[in-house]
């Protein structure tokens, strides 16, 4: 499953006042002020892009999405969820980070989290986002990842890409060697070698949908006529060789994994 480092919890108060030109300057609730934090944030009034960029000795915090997003209510009010829930678990985090720093006489090093949301396709009845996000909580290097959400303009709701399949088993048989063999590539080129036939070694093994992020795309600006497939750290290789990220063109066996009444949002690439 693609790595999430933090899950959002209930919606954090957020005290803004307006600076007359496009921005607000965000407050966090007397309560949370350990040690006072700069805080800002952009965003339209009626919709919109917004970003949000926060950072104190306690945390540093940074999310965003795009235009695209803010200008649908349901979805910016999804997002604005995320946001409140994802900071106040940093927060909470961060505090009890630093607590135990003191405790145990270490130096504390101020925890992480960042997200951004992106335009992948804007469709007619389609918007289709990823978001890159990565966090630490201390140790010798952070983490990152991707999600995906499709938002279903017709009906608005959004979920992962991958729930467009009938399942991840059926995505994977749809794309057979296909996705060892593209994955397989990328680690060569990485390691300046092959992959030896048949190891049986963690990161020369084949890697399934089901530990990958996937992301629906588009190259006509109508229907979803291309898919993703992103592997996270420590899913297809080690840290140091970072994320896998292998596009494929729908053809027919990716079209009959879509589930039925998802269909007519994609078509075959030309």
């Amino acid at each position: 499953m693609p790595f999430r480092p933090l899950l959002p919890l209930a919606l954090l108060a957020v005290a803004a006042c307006s600076n007359g030109d496009g921005t607000t300057e965000e407050q966090l609730p007397a309560d949370s002020a350990t040690p006072a934090a700069t805080a800002t944030a952009t965003a339209e009034e009626e919709g919109g892009a917004k970003s949000v960029d926060e950072e104190s000795e306690l945390y540093s915090f940074e999310y965003s999405y795009p235009a695209e997003a803010g200008e649908i209510p349901a979805l910016r009010r999804q997002l604005d969820a995320e946001l409140a829930g994802r900071k106040k678990e940093l927060i909470a985090s961060a505090r009890e980070g630093m607590e135990q720093a003191e405790d145990s006489g270490f130096p504390y090093n101020a925890y992480s989290f960042s997200k951004e949301w992106k335009v992948v396709s804007d469709l007619p009845n389609w918007l289709s986002l990823s978001g890159g996000f990565s966090s630490y909580t201390g140790g010798a290097h952070g983490m990152y990842g991707l999600d995906s959400l499709v938002w279903d303009k017709q009906v608005g709701r959004g979920f992962p890409a991958a729930e467009l399949f009938n399942s991840t088993e059926a995505l994977d048989r749809a794309l057979g060697e296909r996705l060892c063999e593209a994955l397989n590539r990328e680690r060569k080129e990485r390691r300046g070698e092959p992959v030896p036939e048949g190891s049986d070694e963690e990161f020369d093994r084949c890697v399934g949908v089901e530990d990958a992020t996937v992301v629906a795309g588009s190259s006509n600006g109508r229907t979803f006529n291309r898919i993703t497939v992103w592997f996270g750290p420590y899913v297809a290789g080690p840290y140091a060789e970072g994320s896998f990220e292998l596009e494929f063109p729908v053809d027919q066996a990716i079209l009959d994994a879509v589930k039925p009444a998802f269909r007519p949002a994609f078509s075959i690439a030309r």
